[in-house]
């Protein structure tokens, strides 16, 4: 657990920030991949199933959300279908956040062979743990193809973010020597279990060189004393030495994440943060609202997206540095929930994800500190409220 401010003595662009974090982080910063961003269900769902429909040997498939409905039978379907075909197929489902995939498609998956396996179900040993999900979002095909993001595979997700009803979020596909990293992420909850060990080379096969980014996948397990997550945005947010662009879901900073994005203003840097209008948690939402008066004052630009409910997990450095996950940068995430996150050195990737944000922030309503002071004593009084039970968490 970080307790003090990170320092700030290099940017992101620096080697030694490179080396940094690949030793904190546990898995290091790996050349050669290929990576393309996905956008909204339109973008992640085809490529995908696509994927998913190839597979020759393994699948392996972890998700916080997977519930009853139109996608959710389309990826039963063709998990089954490879299953049936003799692929080895694999699913992780967190017992909590999935408690709405209904027992006849659970059935379908098993009844095709594939290993379908729940995480942390309630029993008398574990209801001290019961609130440390697994959060992830983790798709490997054949240990050669890679996914992550925000995304769950509910119908919510559906679409292109056209309104009320459909999810706005960003994933990425990964080819190259960054796709065992995050197998190696699916495996971590995996072996916890089930108590098998999937290995060898069907699930890591020799991934040479397929395109010029550099890329780290790692994990975040805060019940196992492993704070990757938290790590990895103050060490990001201490490096920048320009701009710093975050879009996050459940955006309630605490003490220390505020003083180090009000000292990265201080170091001249310019912070945009990007948060949810619409949500599904109203409690995060009041929760975050609390702490804008500070950042607001500080110089930090808050932007809240209006067309559809803001499901992303992303941050971009320095037109160079980016980070898409399921990590949202609240206590809840930093501190309980396992987490999976792709980090990508690379300006061009970076420069995708900007125009993302950009075109975001075009369609989201800026808070000014003037309005901030003027909200209504209703509305203090919920974010009040919120914020007493958010940091009971």
């Amino acid at each position: 657990m970080i307790y003090r401010s990170v320092e700030a003595l290099y940017g992101v662009e620096d080697a030694v920030f490179r080396r940094s974090i690949g030793a904190l982080l546990g898995p290091p910063l790996l050349p050669g991949n290929r990576v393309t961003t996905l956008v909204n269900g339109d973008g992640f769902y085809p490529a995908m199933l696509e994927a998913i429909r190839a597979a020759e040997r393994t699948i392996t498939l972890e998700t916080y959300m997977m519930w009853s409905g139109r996608i959710a039978d389309t990826f039963v379907d063709a998990l089954a279908e490879r299953a049936r075909a003799g692929v080895c197929v694999h699913i992780t489902l967190d017992w909590f956040g999935s408690r709405r995939l209904g027992e006849d498609a659970r059935a379908r998956l098993r009844a095709a062979g594939v290993e379908l396996s729940l995480y942390r179900p309630p029993s008398w040993g574990n209801l001290r743990r019961f609130d440390q999900r697994t959060h992830r979002r983790i798709l490997v095909v054949d240990g050669r193809i890679g996914f992550a993001g925000g995304m769950g595979i509910t119908d919510v997700w559906t679409g292109d973010a056209q309104g009320p009803g459909h999810w706005r979020d960003t994933a990425v596909r990964v080819e190259g020597p960054v796709v065992a990293q995050l197998q190696g992420a699916f495996l971590d909850n995996w072996v916890e279990s089930t108590g098998t060990l999937l290995h060898g080379d069907a699930y890591f096969p020799d991934l040479p060189p397929c395109g010029d980014v550099v890329a780290q996948a790692f994990w975040s397990s805060p019940h196992e004393g492993n704070y990757n997550a938290r790590v990895m945005y103050h060490l990001s947010i201490a490096s920048a030495r320009r701009t710093i662009r975050i879009a996050n879901a459940y955006f309630v900073p605490d003490k220390l994440m505020m003083r180090t994005l009000l000292d990265a203003r201080v170091r001249g840097v310019e912070v945009e943060l990007l948060v949810a209008g619409p949500t599904d948690i109203p409690l995060t939402r009041w929760a975050g609202r609390l702490r804008w008066g500070a950042l607001l004052g500080g110089g930090v630009r808050i932007f809240v997206y209006q067309p559809a409910v803001l499901h992303a997990k992303t941050m971009v450095i320095d037109d160079i540095w980016a980070t898409v996950g399921s990590a949202n940068v609240d206590s809840l995430s930093l501190r309980l929930l396992d987490e999976v996150n792709v980090n990508i050195l690379d300006a061009n990737v970076a420069a995708e994800h900007v125009a993302i944000f950009e075109r975001d922030k075009a369609q989201s309503h800026e808070v000014t500190l003037a309005a901030w002071h003027r909200r209504s004593w209703f509305s203090r009084t919920k974010e009040w409220f919120a914020g007493l039970l958010e940091s009971r968490m």
